[in-house]
C-alpha cells in the first residue's frame, strides 16, 4: 500500500523513496546481557494502531527521521527529527543505523533544523 511520507527537511513524498528502520524503542545499556540485546534486536511489538518509528530518506536527503503512523490505514499524523515523547518509549536510533554508524538527525551537528 502505497502513502505520502513528510521528510522534515524535502516534505512530503512517496513512501517508496524511504527505508523503514523500526519502531522506535529505548536501547539497552553496553553491559546488557545478549538475551537482553537479542530482544532489542529481533523483538517487535508490531502495534495494530498509532506507532512511532524511525524511516530512512535513502533517495532524499539520506537523513534518519521519526515519524508517528496509524498501521491500520497507514495515516501519518506527524513526523519530526525527534517526535515529542508522547509515549513511554525513549527516541533512540535505530540498531541498523547504530551498526552502520549512520549519523541520526539529532547527532549532526548544524543540521538543517535549527
Amino acid at each position: 500500500m502505497s502513502f505520502l511520507l513528510a521528510c522534515p527537511l524535502c516534505g512530503p513524498r512517496n513512501v517508496y523513496e524511504f527505508r523503514f528502520g523500526g519502531e522506535i524503542q529505548k536501547r539497552p545499556s553496553p553491559g546488557s546481557s545478549p538475551q537482553v540485546w537479542a530482544t532489542y534486536l529481533y523483538a517487535r511489538t508490531n502495534i495494530d494502531g498509532v506507532e512511532q518509528a524511525w524511516w530512512f530518506h535513502r533517495t532524499g536527503c539520506r537523513r534518519w527521521f521519526q515519524a508517528e503512523r496509524d498501521t491500520r490505514d497507514n495515516r501519518v499524523i506527524r513526523t519530526a527529527w525527534k517526535l515529542e515523547a508522547s509515549s513511554p518509549t525513549e527516541a533512540t536510533v535505530p540498531a541498523e543505523a547504530a551498526a552502520a554508524g549512520t549519523a541520526t538527525p539529532s547527532e549532526s551537528a548544524g543540521s538543517a533544523n535549527g
